[in-house]
């Protein structure tokens, strides 16, 4: 399946930005094409998420009253949060531009935490000061430029900027003008760099490790959600599971992040070597955070892109997740653009990231799988904060590999109280 930029076919009905491509599409197994509508909200979260978080703080329960307490204290989710957007969002050096993106991340990840403030207290104070970081990029921002890290900029961004506006769709305080205006931005601005790089991989296939494909992707899919764009969406969704057209790679999409499948001795579960596993483990810990962002866009959205490949995203967070609290894994020699990565890679093991708690919630609390070390990896990542739960930006660095996920999992997607 090919699918092609137009941009003279760009639709501006806020329902209908779907002209956004011209396809062919071939999806002929997504439960989302019987569907009529999107579910709003239904990117990260739904509202019966949202209700659910909000009577457990309600009642007092932990360990949702003191992740609750975490994201009221964070530095990003106060109404006096001033965004700084830009007319040209930069990432990677470039003789032409000055990098600005690290206010990207942070505003994005200010809207977000945000957005859950109001709805879980119910104060529109929060919705208005997420609104006007958003209304402020939506307002400013024409275009993405840099280096090839340009590409990370757009995927990354794009899904949290997405989600985060997803969250306030619904707020009364939105202007619906301005809603609109923001989706324009998304579909004008992120979304072609996202199929760009996609489609092109920068004239430089099977060079670019999973990551920079999963984000890509995750934003593809936000953007299609919060736009009303199926073939957005059902685009994105194809490309994960069976990756671009006549085969040729593209390390994110699940027939070539899969690079090992083992049998654990002692449970008889399966183990999957991920692409990015003999390279460092904060990138290969990344993909499962994006992958989270990946499983839960499709999931509350009808499409089990959890269950895709026999379950392919647990077992490559198990085998992550293992190697990550000190026990020993099998690997299979893989040749990147770097040459042969002969061991899996002890670069930045036991560094900590979020994104556990979303896997392991799916898999253990909703579908009862054995997630044992996603679990250990979660409980390792949480009780390094004071107050044992899964943070969010600002928490773990103050660089972009601390916002490359919007964490808080503990209060979001944690089932089970203590």
């Amino acid at each position: 399946m090919r699918f092609t930029t137009a941009a003279s076919l760009l639709s501006l009905g806020f329902a209908n930005f779907g002209a956004f491509v011209q396809a062919s599409p071939t999806v002929s197994d997504l439960d989302l094409a019987k569907r009529d509508a999107f579910i709003h909200p239904g990117a990260l979260h739904t509202s019966k998420d949202i209700e659910r978080v909000k009577a457990h703080v309600k009642r007092k329960e932990e360990p949702w009253t003191r992740a609750f307490k975490h994201l009221e204290g964070s530095k990003y989710a106060q109404t006096t949060w001033k965004p700084k957007p830009h007319k040209i969002l930069v990432r990677g050096e470039n003789p032409d531009y000055e990098v600005n993106y690290p206010d990207a991340y942070r505003d994005a990840h200010a809207a977000y935490q945000l957005a859950l403030r109001w709805l879980i207290s119910g104060n529109t104070s929060y919705a208005d000061a997420a609104v006007n970081i958003l209304d402020a990029w939506g307002e400013t921002v024409t275009e993405i430029a840099g280096n090839p890290d340009k590409y990370l900029a757009a995927g990354i961004y794009g899904y949290q900027f997405a989600n985060a506006a997803e969250l306030v769709r619904g707020y009364s305080g939105w202007v619906k003008e301005k809603q609109k205006a923001f989706g324009v931005m998304l579909n004008d601005v992120f979304a072609p760099m996202n199929l760009v790089f996609l489609d092109e991989h920068n004239d430089q296939p099977d060079f670019y490790y999973a990551n920079w494909d999963l984000c890509n992707i995750a934003s593809l899919m936000a953007i299609g959600i919060y736009n009303d764009n199926k073939t957005m969406y059902n685009f994105a969704v194809d490309y994960f599971k069976y990756g671009p057209p006549g085969g040729v790679v593209a390390n994110g999409a699940l027939p070539f992040f899969s690079i090992a499948n083992y049998t654990e001795e002692d449970t008889g579960k399966t183990l999957m070597q991920a692409q990015e596993s003999g390279r460092d483990q904060a990138h290969a810990l990344m993909c499962f955070g994006l992958l989270g962002v990946i499983g839960q866009q499709g999931y509350n959205q009808g499409v089990d892109l959890y269950a895709t490949y026999e379950n392919a995203i647990l077992n490559g967070a198990e085998y992550a997740a293992k190697y990550s609290t000190n026990h020993s894994v099998p690997y299979t020699p893989y040749r990147s653009w770097e040459g042969v990565l002969e061991v899996v890679s002890p670069k930045a093991r036991g560094d900590i990231r979020p994104g556990f708690e979303t896997i392991y919630s799916h898999y253990a609390e909703i579908k009862k799988l054995d997630a044992s070390w996603s679990k250990e990896f979660r409980d390792y990542v949480n009780v390094n904060l004071t107050a044992n739960v899964e943070g969010g930006g600002g928490d773990y660095s103050p660089n972009s590999g601390g916002f490359d996920s919007f964490g808080h999992g503990t209060l979001m997607y944690r089932l089970k109280g203590e």
